[in-house]
């Protein structure tokens, strides 16, 4: 992968910087599909500084968690044992005992045989362990390993019942991947009922796929359950929370919103996996698992280990949303489960708990401590209300079953809550007859909001920024929620997240920015990946078990979630919008609060571009920033290796004449931000 070399120059009004790139095979080059090239002539833009009356959302632009690749157990969520109560459909999966054998007595060393809790409970199972002698080891392998990081402290909890034997003490060991002990910690089990023990591990070594090593002091039987280990540099330092390097990133987008938890797995391959928040709430410990819709969805990416723990829960992501300060934006099952898989249909005279559900979790966010899911919110640390303004009823569902079910909850949630709005849908794909007909359908109840999705080659996003000129400005409003380019096809696992890909998502961006008065809400998917355990590419934001990092799709998310404005201005040439003339796109806000005007300008030829910007209705200020990202290789990318290849960089420009002179790199982005 070639490094980008970045050269800042500053001549008079003229701001020079390096770079670009060549593009994948089977994906369309920007210089094949771009009908005007670049030229040496200068293109002449005016900004309107006048009031259009459309204002920019809070919620422009926000992010869209699904737990997919890994993203909740074994990605935000921090918890490093996998299965840990037990719980998989094989309860011993993820767990190794490398001294025993189930055929043989193992004399030497002993067995873990699953249990039943007796009754109807949501935590089904538990281990019990004989311990026949000091050979004995269980070892849990963690999410593709643990990431352990030296002189870090790692907290562990269990919960621990001595049933017959002597057993003095427990023993747990960090141990590399070649064997070799990397921290070490033990709890002493007391008691024949259940009790839960704390203690703590301190890493020795910092080692990408560490194990958890268990072995016993004495002989006997004792029963095991809730194995859990965490960092204890976690976000906001909360124990059992998420993932810090994580949640950072996340929190540089200064996202308006945080959709969540899905996506496709909202749906379920049948309705019984769909995804229920009230399964997702009070103690973990009482959270009952769920296998992962996307443990078997793709032939090419089998994880048939992937479940959801669902320690990272409807109230952690309300809290997520919180932090972030984020409108929260939960979607919720209409009664159909995914029409890729089965299709399955709940019954019209059976939706009312699925209604029933809706009407909860709005209480659930917004109820006082007086109401049944209000105090369950308290209980759980937050007496306050979360202030929840929208829901989303069903995914990408489509068709007369999706509109018919959809009338349903838009009734009841009105009736009882009138204030709240709902995002309904248009299905998966941005056309076709049933993409027509769910719009259709959807402006004759007077919805609120539509979501789109389009995942699309990028010679489509550069086609498409005029998508949303035409749009009915009466009618729903638009929220683009999952878009991102696909560098060879939709779900291809050689997609990648290069440098064209994230320049053509930049170019339709500012067509999203133009048409605010439509489109009011946008998110990339999917958010992120582990590198170890992903399903589907591309992905906004890469890890593994020690580092993360963005892609260039993530820092173009990035400048414009915070660059957003609150006040749309026309920009334009020859009386037109920039919409690919002269192969450069834009869009221009003013930022109210700073008194700042900023112009979103990309440049998606090969060659440099001079631009001469000039003001109708007020005066630019004498200097001002331009924050360019570019490279010279349009297959380019990032890596863990080189997390900064094509990363933001920032230059200073003088206003010459009343007028702002710049010559933008060859295909770039830039933000180019100045008073007013």
């Amino acid at each position: 992968m070639k490094k980008s070399i970045l050269k800042h120059v500053i001549l008079t009004a003229t701001v020079l910087a390096a770079g670009f790139y060549g593009c994948k095979d089977n994906a369309d080059k920007l210089t094949a599909v771009d009908e005007n090239s670049a030229s040496n002539e200068t293109a002449n833009l005016v900004v309107n500084l006048a009031d259009t009356g459309i204002k920019i959302e809070p919620t422009m632009y926000g992010i869209f968690f699904e737990d997919i690749n890994f993203a909740a157990d074994g990605g935000l969520y921090a918890e490093m044992i996998k299965n840990r109560s037990f719980e998989f459909t094989l309860p011993k999966m993820g767990w190794l005992e490398p001294n025993s054998d189930r055929h043989k007595y193992n004399k030497g060393s002993g067995f873990l045989s699953p249990m039943k809790y007796p009754g109807e409970t949501t935590n089904h199972n538990y281990a019990r362990v004989e311990v026949k002698g000091p050979d004995y080891e269980l070892i849990n392998e963690g999410f593709r390993g643990m990431g352990i990081k030296k002189d870090a402290k790692y907290n562990l909890t269990i919960d621990a019942k001595k049933v017959s034997g002597d057993i003095q003490k427990i023993n747990f060991q960090f141990i590399a991947e070649n064997g070799v002990e990397v921290g070490k910690t033990s709890i002493t089990p007391e008691t024949t009922g259940w009790k839960s023990y704390e203690a703590q591990l301190t890493a020795t070594n910092t080692v990408m796929k560490a194990k958890l090593k268990i072995t016993f002091e004495g002989t006997g039987t004792i029963d095991l359950d809730m194995v859990s280990l965490f960092p204890e540099d976690t976000w906001k330092g909360r124990k059992k929370g998420l993932r810090k390097d994580i949640v950072e990133l996340l929190d540089g987008l200064n996202p308006g919103f945080l959709r969540f938890p899905g996506g496709c797995i909202v749906e379920g391959r049948t309705l019984e996996r769909r995804y229920q928040w009230k399964k997702t709430v009070g103690d973990i410990e009482d959270r009952e698992i769920l296998v992962n819709r996307w443990n078997t969805e793709f032939s090419h990416r089998l994880t048939p280990d992937y479940y959801q723990s669902f320690g990272l829960g409807f109230f952690e992501y309300f809290q997520l949303s919180e932090d972030l300060g984020a409108e929260p934006l939960p979607i919720l099952s209409c009664g159909i489960a995914c029409q890729f898989n089965t299709g399955e249909l709940v019954p019209m005279d059976q939706l009312d708990p699925y209604v029933q559900d809706a009407l909860d979790l709005i209480e659930f966010a917004n109820g006082s401590t007086a109401t049944t899911w209000g105090k369950l919110r308290a209980d759980m640390g937050h007496p306050e209300p979360f202030n929840l303004k929208y829901i989303g009823i069903g995914n990408e569902q489509w068709g007369p079953a999706f509109i018919e079910r959809y009338k349903v909850f838009h009734k009841a949630i009105k009736a009882q809550y009138p204030e709240i709005k709902i995002v309904s849908g248009s299905g998966p794909f941005p056309e076709g007859d049933y993409f027509e007909y769910g719009w259709e359908e959807l402006k004759k109840l007077n919805v609120e909001i539509v979501d789109e999705h389009y995942y699309k080659p990028p010679s489509w996003f550069r086609e498409n920024a005029t998508r949303y000129d035409s749009y009915d400005r009466k009618g729903p409003k638009v929220f683009a929620g999952e878009y991102a380019a696909q560098s060879v096809a939709i779900a291809s696992p050689e997609n990648k997240n290069n440098w064209e890909c994230a320049l053509s998502e930049a170019a339709f961006m500012t067509g999203l920015e133009r048409n605010a008065e439509v489109v009011t809400l946008t998110s990339y998917a999917p958010l992120m990946a582990h590198a170890d355990g992903w399903q589907w590419t591309p992905d906004m934001i890469w890890f593994n078990n020690l580092k993360s990092y963005g892609t260039p799709n993530y820092y173009v998310q990035k400048l414009y979630g915070n660059n957003p404005g609150t006040d749309l201005l026309s920009i334009t040439e020859n009386e037109k919008p920039l919409t690919g003339q002269h192969s450069l796109y834009a869009s221009a806000v003013k930022d109210a609060h700073t008194n700042e005007l900023i112009i979103k300008v990309v440049n998606t030829s090969d060659g440099k571009q001079t631009v001469d910007i000039s003001a109708i209705g007020s005066n630019f200020a004498g200097r001002g920033t331009i924050t360019t990202l570019r490279h010279d290789d349009l297959s380019s990318e990032n890596s863990f290796d080189n997390p900064q290849n094509i990363n933001l960089y920032d230059v200073d420009f003088q206003v010459k004449d009343g007028k702002i002179e710049l010559e933008l790199q060859s295909q770039s982005m830039n933000v180019i931000k100045i008073k007013i």
